[in-house]
């Protein structure tokens, strides 16, 4: 009888362990942008904020699709009636090496800039010491840049 219970016992938590592993987990896929201007988008994340365009499915016109991550994609849509300022504190963030040298690519196409308090043409220094600058895309979607390491 004893026997039987620990066997039992054994099979509950094998059949609870592997429950636990089979619990679907959520992933990012993708961030759609809703855009008005397809290609002055387009350029824009690709000039300015440096992503790579990866193949779209739809080849309508309508669609670009971007790596931002390894199983993850920015997709810009185009068809908004207009370019609307959004809240900062709804952002899209990007991590880069540095943030200096990303500032000068700013700089260089006349993108303007500031830190989290408005300040313009100046970044924000993270009390974890992560730099980081805040700018809009042509849609009015605000853009976060840092150097956060992990």
């Amino acid at each position: 009888m004893k026997y039987r219970t620990l066997l039992l016992i054994t099979a509950i938590t094998c059949t609870l362990a592997v429950s636990a592993q089979d619990k679907p987990r959520a992933s990012l896929n993708h961030i759609a942008v809703y855009v008005v201007d397809l290609q002055k988008s387009t350029k824009f994340y690709q000039d300015i904020v440096g992503l790579d365009t990866i193949p779209e499915p739809f080849h309508d016109g309508r669609h670009t699709w971007f790596a931002v991550g390894p199983k993850s994609h920015l997709h810009l849509i185009s068809g908004a009636a207009k370019a609307e300022m959004h809240d900062k504190n709804s952002h899209l963030c990007f991590t880069v090496a540095s943030v200096d040298e990303f500032i000068k690519t700013l700089e260089k196409n006349h993108v303007p800039f500031e830190n989290w308090g408005g300040d313009k043409s100046t970044f924000t220094l993270r009390v974890d010491g992560v730099k980081q600058v805040y700018f809009t895309d042509p849609d009015g979607y605000w853009l976060e840049i840092n150097d956060a390491r992990q």
